[in-house]
């Protein structure tokens, strides 16, 4: 029963030994051929696998290759054609194949420059083909450019349109489209409606509005449309607003319905915005360089120059929304409100601002013209100064002279008497006219200002401030070297100042209750200006004072000490220098007549003149010894000094007039009696000089004093008793 078993179980142990031999013999079958053939198959694929992959790149590249090369073939047969839009959009497929060829990374062709080469090449050739055809749609008559802007020149400017289409090309679609269509395509479109747009800017837009006697008109023929100028004799120097709208409208009239009114596409790639809209593109290009120009040129010259004309301004506002309205709807505009018509709105601004500036130019010229052309004020005389309407409360101001309240309403006094109406009024003198003139501005700036709107009333009463303030640094540094040099204008500047402080001081008051709410709490006053302006004559005319008491000075100081005096010589350059003193003093007395003030005019020479004859007292005084002969030729000197010096008071024009003011030498002249007195010590003996010391109760003791009057003594007499007993009166 085992040994089947047993015999069974070898069997199979042989079966499974032979079959782990035939095991073994495939392993290292498999081991030896099989793995070496399959490397040698995967080592064949990658190499087929890479092969194809370049295969497929070469077949790519060869296949952009094709198109470029069909792109053009075709671009070369629409060009010849004239088919321009097909010739664009085979030369734009041309380029986008050039340009995915040369986008590929690690692979570079030489002929990839040869073929940009020869894509730049025809680009250029279709822009010049696209170019002619333009010029041929849109022709210019241009004068020479040697000629530069002028009106000539701009009547001699035409542009013909070659678009008025035909029946034939209605049906095939006009050439214009085509051209347009085939700049937008090539993405040029903008770059020539930009040249075109600065031809138009230079050569017809700026014209129109630069020149108002420049019109335009137009001519349609069969196959052409023209646009010419003809100048005519314009009826105002500006051309008004509304004028130069309708003529720039005319113009946009004729471009839109001739040249720009074509619907194009835009090329595959934009594909945001599909149309493209020629006139909004040209508008983009040009709007913002006209819109300045027209402000500039045509809006700024129309601001009204007074407040009445502010409400004729409206139609100047409505006829610029109309503008622009008018080139939205022609698609010039896009929607948002320009500056042209924000600037036009604005013009209570705009008004305030031109009125301000041309105040101060027109003040600044007044403050740099000749102080020397002079008008006479009175307190009679009324200035030329706008009538102010009655305010109902306040001041009752009507000329800025004399202040209405006061020359009306007398003041009554404990004693009975009333005040003068000249009171309060400016003495007579002379002012130059540029400043009256200056004063008239000031007043019909702030008349101005009480019509206008609050801001504008503001801006105005401040440049009516500034005015003034300009006055304080413009004229003394403008005039400076001949108000130094020559005193009758430093007399006149002195005038001025007190004139405009004199008018300052009520200036504000009457307008106090016209102008604006925020001006009338308190701000609108000139008072403070008064002072200033005050001193300004006032160093003014004290310099010329102290040159022309330096030139006294100096002049006396040529006289030798009045010493010596029986010397000949000595005498002869005494008497010269006092003949000199007496001369300047006449000339000064000449050109201040009619010009000063008498009281000031009277106290400024009798200034000068006592300086001159405390000078000549002080050196007599000093003197040690006086011979007779020389006290005689002193005292002839004194009295070449009190018979000439009175005769220099000439205040007025009128010569029977002047003898009052020469009487009244003494008031004037601090020192005339003590001159006086000086000149009777010369002639007096001693008892005469006791007597009119007399006890120190005298007029010469009212003059000098006890120790001036002994050195005169001991320097006029010798030595003796009667000398020491006169001295020892003297006490």
């Amino acid at each position: 029963e085992f040994l089947p078993s047993m015999q069974s179980a070898e069997e199979l142990v042989s079966q499974v030994d032979g079959l782990s031999s035939n095991i073994d013999l495939l392993k290292a079958g498999i081991e030896n051929e099989v793995q070496r053939d399959l490397n040698v198959a995967v080592a064949e694929f990658t190499e087929l696998k890479q092969q194809l992959e370049r295969d497929t790149l070469v077949l790519s590249v060869l296949k952009k290759l094709q198109e470029f090369d069909t792109a053009i073939k075709e671009y070369n047969t629409a060009l010849l054609e004239k088919k321009y839009v097909a010739a664009a959009q085979q030369l734009e497929k041309a380029r986008s194949s050039l340009k995915t060829l040369e986008s590929r990374k690690g692979f570079e062709l030489k002929i990839l420059k040869a073929l940009g080469r020869e894509l730049t090449v025809q680009m250029q050739n279709m822009l010049y083909h696209l170019g002619e055809e333009w010029q041929t749609l849109a022709v210019w008559k241009l004068p020479p450019s040697k000629e530069g802007s002028s009106l000539e020149s701009a009547v001699r400017t035409e542009l013909h349109l070659y678009t008025v289409p035909s029946k034939e090309e209605e049906m095939a679609g006009p050439p214009l489209a085509s051209v347009l269509q085939a700049f937008a395509v090539l993405g040029e479109l903008r770059t020539k409606l930009k040249a075109f747009g600065q031809l138009l800017l230079k050569y017809i837009l700026k014209p129109l509005i630069s020149y108002p006697s420049l019109q335009p008109f137009t001519e349609e023929q069969a196959d052409v449309f023209i646009l010419r100028f003809k100048s005519e004799e314009p009826s105002l120097d500006d051309s008004s607003p509304m004028e130069v709208f309708d003529k720039i409208k005319l113009v946009f009239e004729v471009l839109h319905k001739y040249l720009l009114n074509v619907p194009l596409e835009q090329p595959a790639e934009q594909e945001k915005e599909r149309r493209v809209i020629l006139a909004e593109l040209l508008g983009d290009l040009i709007w913002e360089e006209l819109s300045d120009c027209l402000i500039q040129n045509c809006l700024v010259n129309s601001i009204p120059t007074n407040s009445s004309k502010l409400e004729q301004y409206i139609e100047v506002i409505k006829c610029t929304e109309e503008f622009e309205k008018a080139l939205k709807d022609m698609q010039f505009l896009k929607g948002d409100t320009t500056d042209l018509l924000k600037y036009a709105r604005n013009v209570n601004s705009h008004f305030a601002n031109k009125k301000c500036q041309d105040v101060i130019v027109a003040a600044r010229s007044l403050m740099t013209s000749e102080i020397h052309n002079t008008v006479k004020i009175t307190p009679d005389s009324c200035v030329a100064l706008p009538r102010l309407p009655d305010p109902g409360a306040g001041d009752d101001l009507q000329t800025p002279k004399t202040p209405e309240p006061l020359r009306n309403d007398t003041v009554s006094l404990e004693n009975g008497t009333k005040l003068s109406q000249y009171t309060f009024s400016l003495p007579t003198c002379r002012i130059s006219s540029s400043v009256e003139q200056l004063m008239e501005l000031a007043y019909q700036t702030l008349l101005e200002a009480t019509a206008s709107t609050d801001q504008c009333c503001v801006q105005l009463f401040y440049s009516v401030r500034n005015m003034f303030q300009l006055f304080y640094d413009v004229v003394p540094t403008y005039h400076k070297e001949n108000l130094q040099k020559l005193p009758q204008l430093a007399a006149i500047h002195h005038n001025n100042c007190m004139y405009i402080a004199h008018l300052l001081l009520t200036l504000g008051h009457q307008f106090r209750y016209r102008l604006t709410n925020i001006l009338c709490v308190g701000a609108a006053t000139f008072v403070d200006l008064v002072p200033g302006f005050r001193r300004l004559g006032m160093e003014c005319f004290l310099a010329q004072m102290r040159v022309q008491k330096g030139e006294i000075l100096e002049r006396l100081s040529s006289a030798r000490n009045f010493s010596n005096m029986d010397d000949e010589e000595n005498y002869h350059a005494a008497n010269k220098a006092v003949r000199q003193v007496l001369h300047q003093l006449r000339r000064l007395g000449k050109v201040w007549q009619d010009v000063l003030p008498v009281n000031v005019y009277c106290k400024a020479l009798g200034t000068l003149l006592n300086t001159a004859l405390t000078e000549i007292i002080s050196r007599i005084v000093a003197l040690e010894d006086i011979s007779a002969e020389d006290a005689d030729r002193l005292y002839s000197i004194c009295r070449t000094m009190v018979e000439e010096g009175p005769q220099i008071f000439t205040p007025l024009l009128e010569d029977n007039k002047n003898k009052k003011y020469q009487e009244e030498v003494p008031v004037y002249v601090q020192k005339w009696m003590t001159f006086k007195e000086l000149m009777i010590i010369l002639q007096a003996n001693l008892q005469e000089i006791v007597d009119q010391w007399a006890d120190g109760k005298g007029p010469l003791a009212a003059e000098f004093s006890a120790a001036e009057v002994k050195s005169l003594i001991r320097a006029l007499f010798q030595n003796t008793e009667k000398r020491a007993a006169a001295l020892a009166k003297i006490k």
